[in-house]
């Protein structure tokens, strides 16, 4: 493994164990030329799959872009960040064992949805105005109604905003 200081190929495994969930191996490594501390995970691949986008384009699954993803729609949300960890890993199996090496970018943000919705609401609506490409206020009205499943206590909401006595 290449020290992220120096660059050097000598690192030494000085403690490894399972993260909590079980799905990677933590391992604390030291570099032998500038003596840098750093941590590596690593992690079972079943195999790589290719995202199909909506443009036709076929692009290498990125766990981290996943991630990266989430987190937006988590920001400032009181999350643990091992139920994120959890959540990915667990859409990544989901994806990994459909059987096909070829997924779609809907499939991923259905996934995501679903994860996010057991999650948090404010980040499954965060991510939803995103991924469903919202453009106007009913779209939301509209996502919180499924979200509910009551669409009078939406209207109510909007006639208390109207009339605030």
């Amino acid at each position: 493994m290449r020290c992220p200081y120096c660059g050097g190929d000598e690192t030494q495994v000085k403690d490894s164990r399972p993260t909590e969930d079980n799905t990677a191996i933590r391992r604390r490594r030291v570099c032998s030329a500038c003596g840098g501390r750093f941590t590596t995970f690593e992690r079972v691949q079943l195999r790589e799959l290719v995202v199909l986008k909506r443009s036709g384009r076929r692009v290498p699954f990125d766990r981290d872009k996943l991630i990266r993803s989430v987190q937006v729609a988590l920001r400032k949300r009181p999350v643990d960040p091992e139920r994120i960890e959890r959540m990915v890993s667990g859409i990544v199996r989901q994806l990994e064992s459909i059987g096909e090496n070829e997924v779609t970018a809907e499939e991923i943000g259905q996934l995501v949805m679903e994860g996010l919705k057991s999650l948090d609401d404010v980040a499954y609506v965060r991510f939803a105005s995103v991924y469903r490409n919202f453009r106007e206020a009913k779209d939301f009205e509209a996502l919180l109604d499924e979200l509910t499943g009551d669409p009078q206590a939406i209207a109510a909401i909007r006639e208390a905003k109207r009339d605030p006595e």
